[in-house]
Order: structure tokens, then sequence, then C-alpha cells
């Protein structure tokens, strides 16, 4: 009796010895996907792809504002801006290196408080009580409303004389000699650190949250019938276990973090104060406000050179770290 693997089976062309060569139709079939993803691909290529190469052009460029109506016509200077840029002994290099530097700082601040935080309240949320649903979608708040409104709430909340902060710090809890100032000085810095904070976490919850699912109770179990203890099962069980999670949450969070730009301008608007002065607003003041766009295209070239070569080295640890973990 004929099987049906041996009816599918495509048999020799007849005097070949060879199988038939696929038919047109199923050629159609196996590339229409592909077909249907060239558009999003194209346009995916001129939004990001072309306005990075015509910023590396302009980037070996003198292009001032003198040069603004035809840009194309601005005389090549070489590596003249990418000199200028990493000379920290001029003022243009000492002002970029003090922001980068800056930035370096606030990103790790930012991140690690918010992994941390984000990982404390999903373990949290993996017990179930009364009320979990509604304070979860509380907790998603900040992630889900828009940048600018939840911003400017936050420039009102910051405002020396009548803003809910010093309220509660100086006239509440009496922790201060007197409100401070929030959105100049040194306090810009944690006012800034605040509400990235604030406004990242809920992504690092979201995140840990969908990990968490995919780790097994049965394992939970078996560590408290051997006797251990909710750190010791954190410890031993969770954070391991989440692992590949944690490398993606961490290489996006910082990534997102370093190249913030929406949440330094709204709340200092296009002067950022010294103290919280991150590379992305100095950029952005280096080629719109002194109008030197050479200077800050070759500025935003070393930029992403520096993200593309922490990320290759980042992914590359995590990676060996994690072949080494598993050949144990």
């Amino acid at each position: 009796m004929t099987t049906t693997a041996e009816v599918e089976k495509p048999r020799a062309a007849p005097g070949t010895g060879r199988a038939p060569r696929p038919r047109p139709g199923r050629i159609r079939r196996i590339g229409l996907p592909y077909l249907l993803l060239l558009p999003a691909l194209v346009l995916e290529l001129l939004v990001h792809l072309v306005p990075m190469v015509i910023g590396i052009v302009m980037s070996f460029k003198e292009l001032t504002q003198f040069y603004i109506r035809d840009w194309g016509t601005a005389p090549w200077s070489g590596l003249d801006n990418y000199r200028v840029s990493v000379d920290f002994d001029a003022p243009v290099g000492e002002a970029l290196l003090h922001s980068f530097l800056v930035t370096v700082g606030f990103t790790l601040l930012s991140v690690g408080l918010c992994w941390l935080i984000g990982t404390a309240a999903a373990i949290f949320m993996q017990d179930t009580f009364r009320g979990r649903g509604l304070l979860r979608a509380l907790f998603l708040v900040p992630y889900a409303l828009p940048v600018y409104a939840a911003v400017i709430t936050w420039v009102f909340m910051f405002q020396h004389d009548n803003g809910l902060v010093n309220h509660v710090l100086h006239d509440q809890l009496h922790l201060t000699d007197k409100p401070s100032f929030w959105l100049i000085g040194d306090n810009s810095f944690y006012a800034l650190l605040t509400v990235s904070v604030w406004k990242g976490w809920p992504f690092a919850f979201l995140i840990v949250m969908a990990g968490l699912q995919n780790i097994p109770g049965e394992l939970y179990e078996a560590a408290a019938l051997d006797g251990a203890g909710m750190w010791q099962q954190i410890r031993r069980i969770t954070l391991p276990s989440l692992g590949p999670v944690n490398q993606v949450l961490v290489l996006v969070l910082f990534l997102w973090t370093f190249n913030d730009f929406n949440t330094p301008f709204v709340l200092f608007g296009r002067a950022a104060p010294e103290a919280a002065d991150l590379i992305s607003v100095h950029i952005y003041q280096a080629s719109f406000v002194t109008w030197n766009f050479g200077t800050g295209s070759a500025m935003s070239v070393l930029l992403l050179l520096f993200l593309l070569a922490v990320t290759g080295v980042y992914l590359a640890v995590t990676s060996r770290g994690r072949r080494a973990s598993h050949a144990r």
C-alpha cells in the first residue's frame, strides 16, 4: 500500500535521475513574505540609514550658518571637526568631555535604579493578593504617559516657590533649611535623575514581570522544602533565571538613557545647567544654537561609535559569561 510520504515525495524526471525543479508558483509563494516586507525595509532604510549617512558626510564639512541654504557647497574640512571635538584642552573638547562624564554617571545611576526598582516591584507582584491588578496598572502609568506631559508636570513640581517637592521636603517634613532650586545648579542633576527613574522603572518592571512567568513554580516549591528562604530563592533561582532577560533589559535601558533628549530638553529648556548637561542636549546646542553643524555632526558620529563599541563589548562579555555558566 502506498503511504502519504511516498505520494508527496517528488519523483525524478524521466531520464535525468534528478528531482524536478520547483514550480514557479511555489517560488512565488516563498518569496511573497519577503516581498511584503520590502516596503517596510525600504522605509526603515530611508528613515535611519539616509540621515545617518548625511550626518557622517556633514561631519567632514565646515558647515556653519553661512552654508545652511546650500550645505552641499560647504568646504571640506577633513578631520578638523573631530580634532576640535576630542581636543580636551580646548574649550569645545573640554565641554564635550564634561558632558560625556555627566552622561555616563547619570546613565549608570538611572539604569541601576530603574532595574532595581523594577525587579523588586515585579518580584513583589508575583504573590497573589487583593488589588494586585489595580496596582500593576498604577505601576505602568509613568510608562504610559506621554513624555512631554509627564515632564512638564515635574517642572511644576520642582518650582522653587510653589512646587510640590519643596512643599513636602521643606514645609511638611522639614528636611531642608530653605526651599531648594531644583532646576538650576547642582540640584538639577538629582531632579533629572528623579524624573528619568520615575519614567523608566515601569519598563523594567514590565519586562522582568514577563520574564518571571517563564520560571517554573516547582523550583520555588523544591527550594522551600529544602529550607531556602526568600532571599536565597531570589539569589539562587530568580536572578539566574532572569539572566537572558536582564541582558537585553540593561542594554535597552542603557541606550535609551544615554541618548535621552526629550527629558532634559523639556525639563530645562535649550540650555541645560552644567550639572545636568547631557551629551544629547550638548550636541543639540553645538549644532542648533551655535550653528556649527559640522562640529555637531562629528560629535554625533563619535557618540555613535562609542555606543557601538559599548554594545559590542557588553554583548561579548555577557554571552561569554552565559556560555561559561552553561558549561558548568
